[in-house]
């Protein structure tokens, strides 16, 4: 089979904040993507706004480099969990993968997940110790964690593997940590010559998988992938098939493009071996096959892991319902959910017995509390429950996904993080010293034990604590616990908040809501004390008499309000609340507005 020289294909991957985007931000700078006077932000591949904000990298992306005559596609990847479908959709367009490890951290859950992910479809790794100026950094003793981590997932070629330390921030590469640190020359020299070249039939019928969907305002829809087969050509007929011949249409190649930098460069044809970006199939999707025309022989669809949560998107039927949103009605939100799952591989959208509401079945609650910020955004407006672990029948035993979760903690916290976790169905599978008094504890933890742990996680162990989880099976179901263990204020009536009013209900728990905000009969003002839900009245103003004192009419002082994000909202939330999402607020609130009307229910 002929094979490519001129071409590389590579996707980096690792766990979430181990440096891949900076790694690529210093291979576009030094293989002269960037003029030497152009101001580039960092993480310059994070260009969404929700990514830029949080710090991760939530969607793969396509960029390419050219090193002394040898075009390197790279796809930089997510590393979080939660998005592993965006990693296992894109891995089919590469030939090597750049496993990226903390110097510091070493293997962690998500890095064993992509890197059991890439090998399971052959494709050859290079290891990327990072972070190596870090003053903590155990260089050697991760590489031996990395070498027992390829032994433990039996990879195919034994222990076949190239090893470089780099320093992303820095933006140098070394063979040996003793070696001169200059730049990444090193890690370009691995990857030439390390990374398998594409091969391929270049005078068969063509064949394009498509991996990836973008859309641009003037050309359309995008379709994504790698050149399989043959040659691929603008203007030409194609047929186009799903995962059987039987499901094929026509269609025509108006544009094409191949990446360059941190664009795409229009181009007449491509050839096998190739990541191109091709317009002018309106109606294409994620795992269809390009082919020639008149010759449907699709190629493997992608395949990605079941979701494991789920959570209901409905109608907002509150008092304040229409205020703020554009798109407000259950045709709006549908067809908005419906788009979603076309490029997201890994998301689900069922429909109910309501005609209001829609089950979206996802891989995490952060997966799914980006489409709700997104879906926020864009000036849609809905209401959605708390997510749900998603049970399945295995051989007649009711099984829940079950999660990997590793944490690292001071030892003066273990006590407390052990105590949390038992209560939540945890099972400790492994304890070992990790570093400087910090002690690393894994755990095989129930899905909907998580929800919500992270916040109190962190309380417990003042902000000095490290958790992160990867799906791991499903087990049979452990058995019913309590998560939450505090009640909630609701407001006893629909109008404007004061500071009398809040200042009476401030001392039943911590508040939610500040003087002059609007609020409704049923909606959730705060956190109470105690296990059992109040109603209060912060709506209450002071009765106004002829009589003052110095006493009565000093100022009322109100305690700060607990401030709260999407998702600390999303684990807050009960059985029977709701979340309220528009483009200006999110609030929480009952189900069942109406005080009478929630006591009958109980009964």
């Amino acid at each position: 089979m002929p094979k490519r020289t001129d071409v590389r294909n590579v996707a980096i991957i690792a766990h979430v904040d181990h440096g891949k985007t900076t790694l690529v931000d210093a291979m576009l700078r030094q293989s002269g993507v960037f003029r030497d006077n152009q101001e580039v932000t960092e993480r310059v591949m994070d260009s969404n706004n929700i990514e830029r904000e949080r710090g991760i990298t939530i969607f793969s992306k396509n960029t390419a480099v050219v090193y002394e005559g040898v075009k390197i596609n790279i796809i930089d990847t997510p590393g979080h969990a939660d998005f592993g479908g965006e990693v296992e959709r894109v891995l089919k367009m590469a030939d090597c993968a750049l496993l990226l490890v903390d110097s510091y951290d070493g293997p962690m859950p998500q890095t064993r997940f992509v890197l059991r992910k890439a090998l399971s479809i052959g494709l050859k790794p290079i290891v990327v110790i990072n972070k190596i100026d870090r003053p903590d950094a155990m260089n050697e003793q991760v590489a031996d964690k990395i070498l027992d981590l390829f032994i433990e997932l039996g990879a195919p070629d034994g222990l076949d593997f190239s090893v470089i330390y780099a320093s992303a921030k820095e933006g140098y590469a070394l063979y040996n940590l003793q070696d001169e640190p200059v730049d990444l020359t090193p890690l370009f020299e691995t990857i030439i010559r390390e990374a398998p070249a594409p091969e391929g039939d270049f005078d068969a019928p063509e064949q394009v998988l498509v991996t990836s969907i973008e859309s641009d305002s003037y050309i359309g829809r995008l379709a994504i992938g790698k050149v399989a087969r043959g040659t691929v050509r603008a203007g030409s007929q194609v047929t186009v098939c799903g995962g059987t011949e039987q499901s094929s249409y026509t269609a025509k190649i108006s544009k094409l493009f191949v990446f360059s930098g941190l664009g795409r460069v229009e181009v007449e044809s491509a050839y096998c071996g190739d990541i191109v970006a091709v317009a002018g199939i309106s109606n294409i999707g994620i795992g269809e096959t390009i082919c020639a025309f008149g010759q449907p022989e699709p190629l493997e669809a992608v395949t990605v892991d079941e979701p494991t949560i789920s959570m209901l998107f409905s109608v907002n039927d509150s008092p304040f319902a229409g205020q703020d949103g554009q798109f407000i009605t259950s045709r709006n939100v549908r067809e908005r959910l419906f788009r979603e799952v076309e490029t997201n591989v890994s998301l689900r959208v069922e429909e109910t017995d309501s005609m209001d509401s829609f089950r979206v079945l996802g891989r995490g609650e952060l997966h799914l509390s980006v489409l709700i910020e997104t879906m926020r955004r864009e000036g849609y407006e809905f209401q959605v429950a708390k997510p749900a672990v998603i049970l399945k029948k295995i051989n007649g035993v009711t099984c829940e996904p079950v999660e990997f979760l590793n944490i690292d903690v001071p030892e003066e916290f273990m006590g407390v993080v052990m105590e949390k976790l038992g209560g939540r169905k945890a099972e400790l599978i492994n304890m070992t010293s990790a570093h400087q008094g910090y002690m690393r504890l894994e755990f095989l933890i129930p899905s909907r034990s998580l929800i919500g742990y992270r916040s109190e996680f962190l309380t417990d162990t003042k902000g000095n604590g490290i958790m992160s989880h990867v799906f791991n099976g499903f087990e049979a179901f452990r058995g019913e616990f309590s998560l939450r263990t505090r009640g909630v204020l609701i407001a006893a009536e629909t109008g404007e908040a004061v500071a009398y009013g809040l200042y009476n209900a401030q001392e039943r728990g911590r508040l939610f809501v500040n003087p002059g905000e609007p609020v409704y009969e049923g909606q959730i003002v705060g956190e109470n004390s105690r296990g059992e839900d109040i109603t209060v009245n912060v709506c209450k103003k002071k009765h106004i008499t002829n009589m003052r004192s110095s006493a009565s009419d000093d100022s009322l002082k109100l305690t700060p309000v607990r401030a709260m994000s999407l998702e600390q909202r999303l684990e807050f939330i009960g059985d029977d609340e709701l979340m309220e999402v528009t483009p200006k607020n999110i609030r929480m609130r009952k189900k069942i507005l109406n005080q009478e009307a929630r006591k009958r229910a109980l009964r």
